[in-house]
């Protein structure tokens, strides 16, 4: 999240896409709730199905899963068209006024393609999508010269962005988007004209989102095409505004910031690739960072890379890792090109379990039997496992895989350790929430019988590990052996608390107050630079903290802390104009007072307000730099146009599975995803003339993830006890289906049973003149445990059914839209 739950209510207008917060994130939904009541604020709701927040929004569109980038798009045709764009903030804060390549070509000029295309590797070479540039002085850039893109300030040049953001946009007509995602065009202009009002300067609007816009072949363009609405809308860094992820799990966010992803390493530094060495690795952040496409006074935060490196490896390697071995950097994993050319995602590691390259698989509250998608592949995948070891609470799908239902115990060797797991409530630690917030949570009971905590978990292996390598040797060992291990015994989550704020070296009782004390000579260590300040110096855990704010706009500062540096709203600096003033001074984030005293210097002139300012609390607006307010890009400033796997601006492409023909090119889907049906023919892929249904999947309030918390609780099962597929009355009565029949769910990949629920909920789509059918079910229900959502000995997951593909980007797998057929039970 750029904001936080809290400051929901500060909303002129909210859009909830891609989610459905009023049941998959019920408290979230108070504080919509709080900003409609209170401020009047309009609420609209994009969603293929009309849900319950749908019941309480002021404008419900439906949208058929997949086409989000058509439709928001089209939203910023509209604002472009119809000059509903907030002009200051655009010309000043984003990218809109820097020159391109002239040789760029767009997909208009290209069937659906952008210049630089390589269909042999599926890929983009991006020389046609860099900045003009021209060589600058700057005294504090290595070498004292920078490659500063050029700017168009009149934003007429046609290579300038705004020109190349407007050409590309204007294919997506409301007609056109009408006929991609079967939204009535006048229901489209109607969201389009309540969230335009927003770019007046006295109005902000903001949106929620969840898996509804990850779970795609384009996921990461869906979030950065509404990325770029808000910035034409002026929305960003302002109270009441931002790009708002609602995660899954109360500590999703934290799971991220200690790098649970295969693409970094703690507090989003990129993981090592081969041929890396530490000083090719650190300067692509001292000097890349600080030298190219950087204008003038850019703050280009990531430039202090190596300190935040240098401080990482000091805290696992301790005394071992010094300027002279360049911290053992040779220590640190490297990455290939992953299995097959596919990487090292969810999808390709279970792909090279399945080829049996992986041998041995540790879980860790995770049960991928129900959550990976083409689960049949993944337990067939885990049948050929030699080891398995996992950690929860219960026994679930994925730790009683060889059990499944049509299943060959007998033939199954893989080995299977359960280790039990103390619950999230039988621990002490810090979770991290959606709006960046780590607090802290106390143990509220003992854990039952041998049950132990993850850390107490890993602290067990991790010493035995070291001891086994000190004796017995091994591949790269005094990685293992020199590990600067000793969080006490048993281990303390606080212990751990403070590796991660992070202290001085060898004086390891000397806490560090933030990040910005952090060193790249080896004098410092920190296991994340990001929660570096969750500690007071003198030992205060500022995450214990809870004082609620008694007036304000709802940043509550005095409660946890958030990271960075205990900012509530991140990029703050565009809740201004240029002289740093508020757009809207009802609800003031920062400003700048001129006649506030520095303590330190004496100087008059600092930001001051309801937050942690995004940079030098005594640096003028006026000042060079002082009005470029996006402190992580090179540029400082937005990006409107910014190079992804698939192109520099979002494009539609159909879901690998689709009803239609792509009605924008004659490029079908994504061009740079990877293709694992065409490295393993045992990843089906079926069309409509078979599977002539568009399916999706989702949550449900009572269940939680793949059911493994819930669908033990006897009182959450008699809430939702069965598995079920929600169609229209138009699909049942084309088919002859009656509400609460089973039905039989079919995809290329796999089948289930389920209630059927006939429901004005779901209506058809109108597909470029066609009749399109929906359904959608839960993929919270499997095999195992007190409930599965059917009768015993069959398997109710709903990933039998969901394709092995995934985003171009991320490679998170497209669960939300795909192809199925629904049958009578003969």
């Amino acid at each position: 999240m750029t904001n936080h739950w809290i400051d929901l209510k500060n909303s002129d207008c909210i859009v909830i896409m891609g989610g459905n917060a009023a049941e998959n994130h019920p408290m979230s939904f108070r504080w919509v709730t709080k900003a409609m009541e209170e401020r009047g604020a309009k609420l609209i709701c994009v969603d293929p199905r009309f849900t319950r927040s749908a019941s309480k929004a002021d404008i419900y569109a439906p949208i058929r899963p997949g086409t989000d980038i058509a439709f928001i798009t089209g939203m910023i045709n509209y604002v472009l068209e119809n000059k509903k764009y907030h002009e200051e903030y655009v010309k000043h804060y984003t990218n809109a006024t820097l020159l391109i390549n002239p040789e760029l070509k767009l997909p208009g000029d290209l069937n659906g393609l952008f210049s630089g295309y390589d269909p042999a590797k599926r890929k983009y070479d991006r020389a046609t999508w860099a900045y003009q540039t021209e060589d600058l002085p700057d005294e504090k850039a290595p070498g004292g010269i920078i490659k500063s893109p050029r700017r168009d300030w009149t934003m007429t040049d046609p290579n300038c962005v705004w020109q190349l953001l407007k050409k590309h946009a204007a294919r997506y007509t409301p007609e056109m988007v009408e006929k991609i995602c079967g939204t009535p065009k006048d229901k489209f202009l109607e969201v389009c004209a309540a969230f335009a009002e927003t770019a007046d300067p006295k109005k902000v609007g903001t949106i929620l989102y969840a898996m509804g816009w990850t779970q795609h072949t384009t996921g990461t363009e869906n979030i950065r095409a509404f990325a770029m609405l808000q910035l034409l809308l002026g929305n960003i860094g302002r109270p009441g505004g931002g790009v708002n992820a609602l995660r899954g799990e109360p500590n999703v966010q934290g799971s991220t910031d200690h790098a649970l992803l295969f693409h970094i390493i703690p507090a989003y530094l990129a993981v090592p690739k081969a041929g890396d060495t530490f000083r090719s690795y650190a300067d692509a952040y001292t000097v890349g960072k600080a030298t190219k496409d950087v204008l003038p006074g850019s703050i280009s935060w990531w430039r202090n890379g190596e300190k935040y490196l240098v401080s990482l490896l000091k805290e696992w390697w301790g005394d071992a890792a010094q300027p002279e071995n360049d911290f053992h950097f040779d220590w640190l994993p490297k990455i290939g090109k992953g299995h097959k050319g596919g990487g090292y995602s969810h999808i390709a590691l279970f792909e090279a379990m399945y080829d049996g390259v992986v041998k041995g698989l540790m879980l860790i509250g995770q049960n991928p039997a129900v959550g990976g998608p083409n689960s049949n592949i993944v337990k067939a995948a885990m049948d050929k496992l030699e080891w398995l070891v996992d950690l929860n609470l219960w026994e679930t799908e994925s730790n009683s895989f060889w059990k499944r239902p049509g299943s060959k115990p007998e033939e199954i060797q893989t080995e299977v350790w359960r280790l039990p797991a103390a619950d999230s409530v039988e621990k002490d630690g810090s979770i991290s929430n959606s709006g960046r917030w780590i607090q802290w949570r106390w143990k509220g009971a003992e854990p039952l019988g041998d049950c132990k905590s993850d850390l107490e978990i890993t602290d067990l292996i991790v010493k035995e590990l070291k001891r086994l390598y000190k004796e017995e040797g091994g591949s790269l060992a005094e990685a293992i052996t020199n590990l600067n291990w000793d969080y006490g015994d048993p281990p303390s989550s606080e212990e751990v608390a403070k590796a991660c704020n992070g202290y001085t070296w060898p004086d390891r009782n000397k806490l560090v107050k933030n990040f910005t004390k952090l060193a790249a000579d080896g004098t410092t260590a920190c296991g994340n630079w990001l929660f570096s300040g969750t500690f007071a110096e003198d030992g205060t855990n500022l995450m214990q903290r809870r004082t609620r704010e008694a007036e304000g706009i709802g940043n509550n500062l005095e409660w946890t802390f958030a990271w960075p540096v205990n900012r509530r709203i991140i990029y703050n600096r565009a809740s201004c104009d240029l002289e740093g003033k508020p757009w809207n001074p009802e609800i003031p984030e920062i400003w700048w007072d001129p006649n506030k005293v520095d303590p330190t210097t004496g100087q008059p002139g600092m930001w001051t307000g309801n937050d942690v300012p995004d940079f030098a609390a005594t640096k003028a607006p006026t000042a060079v730099g002082g009005d470029l307010p996006a402190i992580m890009t090179n540029e400082g400033v937005f990006r409107l146009f910014a190079p992804c796997a698939e192109g520099p601006l979002p494009e539609h492409y159909e879901p690998l599975e689709s009803p239609t023909e792509n009605l924008m090119s004659g490029q079908q889907i994504n061009p740079a995803i990877f293709l694992w049906h065409e490295v393993n023919a045992d990843d089906k892929v079926g069309t409509p003339e078979e599977y002539p249904l568009v399916a999706s999947t989702y949550r449900v309030t009572e269940h939680w993830q793949t059911g493994i918390m819930t669908r033990n609780q006897p009182w959450l099962v008699d809430l939702m006890p069965e598995m079920f597929v929600e169609m229209s009355k138009e699909l049942a009565a084309e088919k002859g289906i009656k509400p609460g029949e089973t039905v039989e769910v079919v995809s290329a990949r796999g089948s289930l049973q389920a209630v059927a629920i006939v429901t004005g909920r779901v209506k058809p789509y109108t597909i470029n003149g066609k009749t399109v059918h929906f359904v959608g079910f839960p993929w919270c229900y499997g095999y195992a445990g007190l409930c599965t959502g059917g009768a015993p000995g069959k398997d109710y997951a709903a990933n039998q059914l969901t394709p092995h593909i995934g985003d171009a980007n991320t490679m998170i797998p497209e669960y939300k839209a795909f192809l199925c057929d629904v049958r009578k039970v003969k």
